[in-house]
């Protein structure tokens, strides 16, 4: 994408470059993205100067973290020395800004906070530091939105901000709000993940879910099995011939366990959790080309250079297999310290296992009744491995196919069927749709954009509802809350801007805010303010049209 003109096509998609100029906007009462539970203003302001301090009222070393987070971020954009020190019994007396954890506010959640400011002082409090970081994002966007452009004051400057007296409870609806970006299909450098990491994170979005291995690529390197990424890391060629190559005009590329534990941690401090996805036991041409002796017919193969469902898949039947996905997630686990491991498991075609003698001896001696039950055996196999080493499974809504892994978690996909079935089984659920989440497909008619793609526009997404209305109120207990997904086979890594927002921060808002609070008209007058932020952030949003904004 050219960085030199403000507005890029993408067929019919157009991208608000960071370099236009911002939107005038009268309106100026707070307008922040998720819309707090509760949040009163009230009269003045409250100044930050050079006398401004950061107190932290904690022995949590995560609360001086997240101080020092906010106060090398202030420092940037005002000059300011921001000290952080303890806030000591002698109390403070000159104006300051504090962060405190409270026992009395553990009980509504990990992620709840409390901010007043008032014209003498700034003050935070929450039960977790969780909290406390998300404060400090909603902290920011009660400054003007060109505060948020960054660091490049003259040596000697001093640049005061102010933020508007104001008093805000907030807490999230749901536990997860995540987004799935795949880099499969398009590999996208650490430094854009870590970006979208800090993305998600201003936006209260705590999940980034990682597809990192696909037909068309394998993204991360596995020590044990060096060829993953030596062969299947890169595919000769690409829908996007603007695409980059290497030395040996292959596009691709991928993470080193290094690279993996970097991101990882950065998205800790930013309290995101990554959520890795190894696809199997579809999807994983790129493996295959590797280790042609895990598939069923034994090869050759490429790197898919196209897209679709393909009919090579792990051979179900051959215990070589099970050996290699147990090595890789043995490695994986070793990365990732998330609660869960996505599994994929969808687009499973049955071709190989029908012709595939060993996979019918698996059907006969396991005693079952057709391959989508050998399905099911192969996903109960590998969530049985999870399981033994403290960690859950999460799987696409073809994974009830045959028979649902005991305590599998389903993230439905192909409407909300599969979340109304699995919750009503007594299994926790994800809501990402592909009339609502998808992301990767047009916010307006496109007559580019493939016919398998829907339309899915900003109101859409905003409408959405995670928690299906047949469920009863234990079962709807069962609903972890919703995730948007980008597909990336139209997608590298320059396009993702303007397909991802400003939809992201409607499913900040689904996810965040209370149901009845919930408004479209209120939500675009606040997105007006929003967007002046994005654009100081960089980020290169969608718009309808050349002129005009959403």
């Amino acid at each position: 994408m050219a960085q030199a003109v403000s507005v890029v096509l993408v067929g019919t998609m157009l991208c608000q470059s960071a370099a236009t100029s911002p939107v005038q906007v009268e309106d100026s009462r707070p307008a922040p993205i998720p819309r707090p539970v509760e949040l009163v203003p009230a009269p003045g302001v409250f100044k930050i100067t050079k006398a401004t301090a950061i107190l932290v009222k904690s022995r949590q070393p995560e609360v001086t973290a997240i101080a020092e987070y906010l106060a090398a971020w202030l420092r940037a954009r005002t000059g300011c020395p921001l000290p952080v020190r303890e806030l000591t019994q002698d109390g403070a007396t000159a104006a300051h800004i504090l962060l405190a954890t409270a026992a009395g506010h553990a009980s509504l959640g990990d992620e709840y906070y409390a901010l007043t400011v008032t014209p003498a002082r700034v003050a935070l409090f929450a039960g977790q530091p969780r909290g406390l970081f998300f404060g400090v994002q909603t902290l920011r966007q009660l400054l003007p939105p060109e505060a948020e452009q960054g660091a490049g004051l003259p040596a000697g400057t001093v640049r005061q901000l102010e933020l508007p007296c104001v008093t805000i409870n907030d807490r999230p609806r749901y536990r997860w709000r995540g987004m799935l970006l795949d880099c499969g299909r398009h590999f996208m450098t650490k430094e854009f993940i870590k970006r979208y990491i800090d993305l998600l994170a201003y936006h209260k979005l705590n999940v980034f879910h990682w597809h990192l291995t696909e037909d068309q690529g394998w993204r991360i390197e596995i020590r044990k099995y060096p060829r993953l990424t030596e062969t299947g890391a890169w595919r000769a060629a690409t829908r996007d011939s603007e695409q980059p190559r290497d030395a040996h005009s292959r596009y691709g590329g991928f993470y080193t366990q290094e690279e993996v534990k970097e991101i990882v941690a950065y998205a800790r401090s930013r309290y995101v959790t990554i959520v890795p996805e190894i696809e199997l036991p579809g999807h994983c041409q790129a493996a295959l080309a590797a280790y042609p002796e895990l598939s069923c017919t034994g090869g050759p193969f490429a790197v898919s250079t196209g897209w679709g469902v393909h009919e090579d898949v792990y051979c179900a039947g051959n215990e070589q297999t099970f050996a290699f996905l147990e090595d890789v997630l043995s490695e994986v686990l070793e990365l990732f310290p998330s609660e869960y491991i996505h599994i994929g498991g969808d687009e499973v075609p049955k071709v190989r296992w029908k012709a595939c003698p060993r996979c019918q001896a698996r059907i006969q001696s396991e005693g079952l009744k057709d391959e989508a039950e050998l399905q099911s055996y192969f996903i109960r196999r590998i969530e049985r491995f999870l399981n033994s080493r403290g960690r859950r499974l999460i799987g696409w809504d073809e994974i009830l196919e045959g028979g649902l892994a005991p305590n599998a978690t389903v993230q439905s996909w192909r409407g909300m069927e599969g979340a109304v079935a699995a919750a009503r089984a007594g299994h926790d659920v994800i809501a990402s749709p592909t009339s609502h989440c998808y992301i990767n497909f047009p916010q307006a008619p496109d007559p580019t954009a493939p016919d398998w793609m829907g339309l899915i526009t900003l109101e859409q997404l905003y409408a959405f509802e995670p928690t299906p209305p047949e469920l009863d109120a234990e079962q709807a207990l069962h609903v972890l809350g919703a995730e948007c997904n980008l597909w990336s086979e139209y997608a590298p890594q320059e396009r993702v801007d303007c397909l991802a927002f400003p939809r992201l921060c409607a499913l900040a808002e689904l996810t965040w805010s209370p149901r009845e609070q919930r408004d479209f008209g209120d939500f675009a007058q606040r997105l007006k303010t929003h967007l002046r932020r994005l654009e100081a952030l960089g980020v290169q949003y969608y718009r309808p049209d050349a002129s005009t904004r959403p």
